[in-house]
């Protein structure tokens, strides 16, 4: 089977560069460092590393803990973070700096997989979420590489189209050497999908154990005065194509009600920003762009948040989050980040990316889930025009943050195991 993935992967690689460079055309940072997804490393000193592999900005963010963690736990060995777009690159330096070497992820081409593993030489690898790749795996096998597939989540439909290549998954997932699961269902899929059940644990999910910084307090109360103590403020955060025009439609009949309303909105995608503020332009709502640097006034309608690095910061200065993704059918986004400031949350029909966490909040009373525009601008109006109503929906997303903490312990004793026995 794997013969048969990698044969049609060779014969896609044309238009995988292609789509590349198409890529590229929107967002010129994919034309940047092409010969690392090729196998081509820039550096030696990166041998006998950790690698961890985050595909963008939502794994980067889940993985923050684990990394911090790991560097102080493993000072002696460098740490390699691999993502695969620009975003994640970006979001890498911007939370680390040089403490971490960050590489693209190569394609899972077996000779640029054998090159990579050649100049990196890792003794562990890490793997985020749901990125299951035969060919990597393979080398992984092959090397005596121990891998370990981190915070690893798989939602049903997820699960229905890795049954389409049945065998080649069963294969894929029996080479990984640890599946640490968020949840029970998580795990469930995973072994009906062929994973070895003794390889196979629930751990939680490292989501709950992030840090927010000492400092981010000060900064959300600075911006929150600049945006206006008294008046309503809401934040759609990590909205997707196809989200942003019923938003701005659920804002405008917000505004009928309550004139002052601020909404403070965050694509998920930096190469839609422009996009985004020219649907803001024709709803006719006054804007202001974050990257402008400008003051937001009485009369401004909409906060466009076009930056990278501070959605924690305004999800914090706002009263409510919608969190995206969800209005449309990607499978919804971190609800933690806001929840972990006491800051209540609501969401849209489509979480299966997160299926048990939003689960959990709703049956604790700690979220609330819409099914459509109507339903959003019904809870908007309810929660801004009361406080405590809001306080006590955020006080209970935070306690359930703070319970269920610990999955990153659980998690760095599973990396120590396998860096001291190497595979299982």
């Amino acid at each position: 089977m794997r013969g048969l993935y990698t044969l049609l992967v060779y014969l896609l690689l044309p238009l995988v560069v292609l789509r590349l460079f198409w890529r590229s055309l929107r967002a010129p940072a994919y034309r940047q460092r092409w010969l690392e997804r090729f196998g081509s490393l820039p550096l030696a000193l990166q041998q006998d590393s950790i690698w961890l592999h985050a595909v963008s900005v939502g794994e980067v963010q889940a993985a923050q803990p684990l990394i911090r963690e790991l560097l102080l736990r493993y000072p002696q060995m460098p740490l390699v973070v691999t993502t695969t777009t620009p975003t994640g690159a970006r979001r890498v330096d911007e939370l680390f700096g040089g403490e971490v070497h960050h590489l693209y992820a190569p394609l899972d081409v077996p000779l640029v997989v054998r090159r990579f593993f050649r100049a990196l030489r890792p003794r562990i690898l890490i793997l985020m979420e749901t990125e299951i790749w035969p060919n990597l795996l393979h080398e992984c096998q092959r090397r005596g590489v121990p891998s370990l597939l981190a915070n690893a989540r798989l939602s049903a439909r997820s699960a229905r189209r890795y049954q389409r290549l049945a065998g080649l998954t069963r294969q894929t997932l029996q080479r990984i050497d640890l599946i640490a699961a968020q949840g029970e269902r998580d795990a469930e899929r995973f072994i009906g999908l062929g994973a070895i059940s003794e390889r196979l644990l629930v751990s939680g999910s490292v989501k709950f154990d992030l840090r927010l910084p000492a400092s981010l307090r000060e900064q959300v109360d600075v911006l929150r005065r600049e945006w206006g103590q008294e008046r309503p403020v809401w934040i759609a955060a990590s909205t997707h194509e196809g989200e942003e025009g019923p938003i701005l439609e659920a804002h405008a009949q917000v505004r009928e009600r309550l004139p002052n309303a601020l909404l403070v909105l965050v694509p998920r995608h930096p190469e839609r920003f422009e996009r985004v503020a020219e649907l803001v332009s024709v709803s006719r709502m006054a804007m202001v762009r974050r990257s402008q640097q400008r003051p937001c006034s009485g009369s401004t309608a909409v906060f466009l948040g076009d930056s990278m690095g501070e959605l924690p910061l305004f999800l914090g200065a706002a009263d409510l989050a919608f969190i995206g993704g969800s209005l449309v059918p990607v499978g919804g986004h971190n609800i933690l980040e806001a929840a972990a400031q006491g800051v209540p949350v609501v969401f849209g029909p489509h979480v299966f990316n997160f299926a048990e966490i939003s689960e959990l909040f709703l049956v604790q009373g700690a979220a609330r889930q819409v099914q459509d525009v109507a339903g959003l601008v019904a809870l908007l109006l309810s929660w801004l025009g009361d406080a405590s109503q809001r306080s006590v929906v955020g006080e209970r997303g935070r306690e359930l943050v703070e319970a269920n903490r610990g999955a990153l312990q659980r998690l760095l004793q599973q990396v120590d195991q396998l860096l001291a026995g190497g595979r299982r």
